[in-house]
């Protein structure tokens, strides 16, 4: 039986096509300036990540999607996140690449890029929607319309970038339903979710914790009060200290309008593994858990660095496509966040020593022949 087919590096990679690709609206970049070239090159650069990170996003969502995920599988979301981190990451220094592109530079081609905007960029609108962006959090682009019409061709007719996005709305659930769908399935003190006594064990364990960290608080409130000279100042920081432990209370005690019970579980979850995180069976958890937030917040990066290599370049113009620009910019860096509830879960977190002690610890070690 024959092997694969020898091949050549420059035939294997598509060196040829690939080099014929930078020329932009002439077809030839003979006929453009280094600058114009250097920008479409880094856009192009672009491009190619967001289609790995999407791979990476689709291959951790499909492995959350099944209904039992064994502890070892998780060692394959987690190197999923970490690939999309490195490439965010290197994403970040490419904006260096392109502030050596002056104002003035820039402004010699601008003028063929109206109608165009990097909003168009219809992977990166996958990725954030197969993350869990939904519609309803997104922020206006600053002219008519949803982000959706933005999408389309310039004549108003359906493009295919409109299609690819339209595609991944279709393509549920989201890597944040999946993701929140494994933790509600996460055992609590060794009770599984679909133990005929989950919910009052559910309860008891909360509330053990609300207690812990009623007291960790407390401790800290008292050193506090201590560095703290001046009655009013006192009565500031007493405040602020009690609303602390209000929001923890709320925070794991949902409304029916933020996911009620399901989202409850879900949330006590990720303090469960937070807290108890040495214990072997929790291992991996905590490494997917850190992972999303990593995620997440190389990708507020990459928004700021963006935000802050166009101010740069062109300052606060209007943006090409007739966004607000810059100010568009500033304020998807802001907002556009997707694992709120993971972020969250770091002002609950308490240390080691004053967890309360579990009941079935031992559910968690390492079992062989099962």
């Amino acid at each position: 039986m024959s092997g694969p087919r020898l091949t050549n590096y420059w035939d294997y990679i598509k060196v040829e096509e690939l080099l014929r690709l930078q020329g932009g609206l002439e077809d030839d970049d003979s006929r453009l300036e280094n600058d114009e070239v250097l920008f479409i090159t880094v856009h192009q650069v672009y491009e190619l990540w967001f289609k790995l990170v999407l791979r990476e996003l689709r291959t951790a969502r499909d492995l959350f999607c099944a209904q039992r995920v064994d502890e070892q599988e998780l060692s394959g979301a987690a190197r999923s996140l970490h690939r999309i981190c490195t490439v965010l990451r290197l994403g970040v220094q490419h904006f260096e690449v392109m502030e050596t592109l002056t104002t003035r530079e820039y402004l010699g081609f601008r003028d063929k890029l109206m109608g165009a905007s990097g909003f168009q960029s219809a992977q990166l609108r996958q990725i954030e929607i197969l993350m869990g962006l939904g519609d309803g959090e997104r922020i206006a682009l600053g002219i008519e319309g949803d982000y959706m019409d933005a999408l389309r061709a310039l004549d108003g007719a359906p493009s295919w970038a409109q299609e690819r996005v339209a595609a991944q709305k279709a393509d549920m659930p989201t890597l944040r339903d999946a993701i929140h769908d494994w933790l509600r399935r996460t055992p609590i003190d060794g009770v599984r979710h679909d133990a005929q006594d989950a919910d009052r064990r559910l309860d008891e364990f909360v509330e053990r914790f609300l207690e812990a960290h009623a007291r960790f608080v407390q401790g800290t409130l008292e050193m506090a009060l201590r560095a703290t000279p001046g009655e009013a100042d006192r009565a500031r920081v007493r405040e602020r200290y009690e609303r602390e432990k209000a929001s923890v209370r709320e925070f794991l005690s949902p409304a029916a309008a933020d996911g009620g019970a399901r989202t409850r579980r879900a949330r006590v979850a990720m303090v469960f593994i937070e807290t108890y995180r040495e214990l072997p069976l929790l291992a991996w958890p905590r490494e997917v858990l850190d992972g999303l937030v990593e995620m997440e917040q190389l990708f507020v990066v990459w928004r700021q660095r963006h935000a802050r290599m166009v101010e740069r370049v062109i300052g606060r113009r209007t943006g090409t496509g007739g966004s607000a620009g810059v100010d568009y910019l500033d304020t998807t860096a802001l907002r556009y966040r997707v694992f709120r509830d993971l972020w969250a879960v770091r002002t609950l977190q308490i240390p080691r020593q004053a967890a309360p002690p579990l009941e079935n610890a031992a559910f968690y070690d390492f079992r062989v022949g099962h």
